[in-house]
């Protein structure tokens, strides 16, 4: 028997997310909760409530505000510099409209990582997520921040965008942290690998006073694709478990279609449901002790 915590690493994406978001919908509803848990951008952004285990909450928020200036939109960016308006999508949501769980995210034992970026070093912050306060949906809103239609975020005083210009997929940091097994949850499909930033030339007007991000950026295709192999190489080894969309998910990162949110969601539940029993064998690889949830299957 093969011993060990388990982590889950969720790769970002805008409303690639909700793929991610299916995927662990169908993991609760089997009560199939691990160790630890890494994400980036819209992975931790939607990932937190896998730790609190609040099932379709993401969808559910995203699909209620995807047409609400409140929420999102050019409006909110001409206004405040953020695409997603920080007050009402990061504040009023899981405050008021649709209630983040505190309580049971804090009880459980589950380690959570959310992935950043900071804009004066280059390098990558990687924040355990324990106390759900003011910081904690900062810390989550500088890890979904997208350069140019975000402002930098100030919080644990540092400046920070988003993770995916760090380590878009934060397998490596998992292992180093103990967690010798991994299911991973890529947006992206069989056979894809990032080529060059589309735009950049227009970015960089913009990002002048940040020359970490621009560099970032102009580097985050290898270090992609290097990520990808390590991701192949962990899977072959059988150290990893790796739900990656069968087709193209083809839908837009700041999406308002409430159509294609579900139609991605779906998309994720029903390649969940699919592999299940696959991915119930992977985990009974390892004793029942490494696991958190003591009604796991």
């Amino acid at each position: 028997m093969v011993t060990g915590k388990i982590g889950i690493v969720l790769e970002g994406g805008g409303m690639r997310g909700m793929y991610t978001c299916g995927i662990l919908d169908v993991l609760m509803e089997h009560h199939i909760y691990l160790d630890g848990m890494v994400g980036v951008s819209a992975g931790i952004a939607f990932g937190c409530n896998y730790k609190s285990r609040q099932a379709g909450r993401a969808l559910r928020y995203n699909v209620r505000f995807s047409r609400d200036r409140r929420y999102s939109g050019i409006g909110s960016l001409l206004k405040t510099g953020n695409y997603y308006n920080a007050y009402f999508a990061y504040k009023l949501v899981p405050t008021h409209y649709d209630v983040f769980d505190y309580n049971v995210f804090e009880d459980s034992p589950m380690e959570c990582y959310a992935v950043c970026f900071d804009v004066n070093s280059g390098q990558g912050v990687y924040q355990r997520l324990e106390r759900v306060n003011d910081d904690f949906f900062e810390w989550i809103r500088a890890s979904a921040s997208m350069p140019v239609v975000s402002q930098p975020v100030q919080v644990g005083g540092r400046l920070l965008l988003d993770g995916g210009l760090a380590d878009s997929i934060p397998l490596e940091f998992m292992i180093d942290k103990g967690y010798k097994r991994n299911v991973v949850i890529l947006t992206r499909e069989e056979g894809y690998r990032k080529t060059a930033e589309h735009g950049l030339w227009l970015m960089k007007p913009l990002l002048r006073k940040w020359p970490k991000v621009i560099e970032a950026l102009k580097h985050r295709p290898a270090m992609y694709n290097k990520q990808l192999q390590l991701v192949r190489e962990q899977e072959r080894m059988g150290n990893a478990f790796v739900f990656r969309p069968t087709k193209p998910l083809d839908v837009s990162r700041t999406t308002h279609d409430p159509k294609e949110m579900n139609r991605v969601y779906q998309q994720g539940r029903d390649e969940a449901l699919k592999r299940l029993d696959e991915l119930k064998k992977f985990l009974a690889a390892s004793d029942d002790d490494t696991l958190s949830d003591p009604t796991h299957e």
